[in-house]
């Protein structure tokens, strides 16, 4: 089982680790990592890899079976054998990036209080399709409140519930193309705002930044139709 360092600290960008083994494909897994791997609409971290005098650029982050990550290589270079100790060091940027627009994408589903039928994130902008029978009259009203809650400097913190809790509060999941997983025992739930000043929370797996001001300036981009009534809303990092 890989140990999940970014579940602990999204904010981690570099760790020593131990080269346990190589999939099939050719991936390299480690005894834990910092690199998220691609879920949940979140690509996964890309980085490299130091030993002794070599560097092994990593592409991507993907899960293999149901409790490893493999981080698979840009380029096809020698790879540490198992049992080496290696430095794994993350495209800190484009990982930031990331936390960034999945943050405010959790905004986003505030702002627009309909179901989700599918989303996105990537390190310049993300989208939502969302159940949306109509298009919004005023798309720079809908902008300005997620601006106003991101200047709100509110906490993004996590908890978690058991299956069977969140069997019993379905109101909880907002996305209708893909449900949490389960059958770990437990989920994960991410909160914006707490208290009385709670104004999010939802099953996430993903990395968040730790307040809604580090997200910055959001931009909306024109409403796409995708459906009958399906909307795909875009949002993009301003800087």
């Amino acid at each position: 089982m890989t140990a999940l360092l970014f579940r602990d600290d999204p904010y981690q960008a570099e760790a020593e680790a131990v080269v346990v083994g190589h999939s099939a494909e050719g991936a390299i897994i480690l005894d834990r990592t910092v690199f998220y791997p691609t879920g949940g609409g979140q690509p996964g971290d890309s980085g490299h890899l130091l030993w002794e005098d070599k560097k092994l650029p990593i592409a991507t982050a993907v899960k293999i079976g149901s409790d490893q990550i493999g981080l698979v290589a840009a380029e096809p270079l020698l790879m540490p054998a198992v049992g080496t100790m290696v430095r794994q060091v993350l495209d800190w940027k484009r990982r930031h990036r990331h936390m960034r627009v999945h943050t405010a994408l959790h905004l986003l589903s505030v702002v627009i209080p309909l179901p989700v039928t599918g989303g996105q994130i990537g390190a310049d902008k993300g989208r939502l399709d969302f159940l949306m029978p109509e298009v919004p009259s005023d798309m720079q009203a809908i902008e300005d409140a997620l601006n106003r809650l991101i200047d709100r400097d509110l906490a993004v913190t996590e908890s978690w519930i058991t299956d069977e809790e969140l069997l019993a509060n379905p109101g909880l999941v907002k996305t209708m193309s893909v449900m949490p997983p389960t059958g770990q025992g437990r989920v994960r739930l991410v909160r914006i705002g707490t208290g009385s000043g709670q104004i999010d929370l939802q099953p996430c797996g993903g990395t968040h930044v730790s307040r809604t001001a580090e997200i910055g300036r959001i931009a909306l981009g024109k409403v796409e139709n995708k459906g009958r009534q399906n909307r795909r809303v875009s949002l993009s990092l301003v800087d």
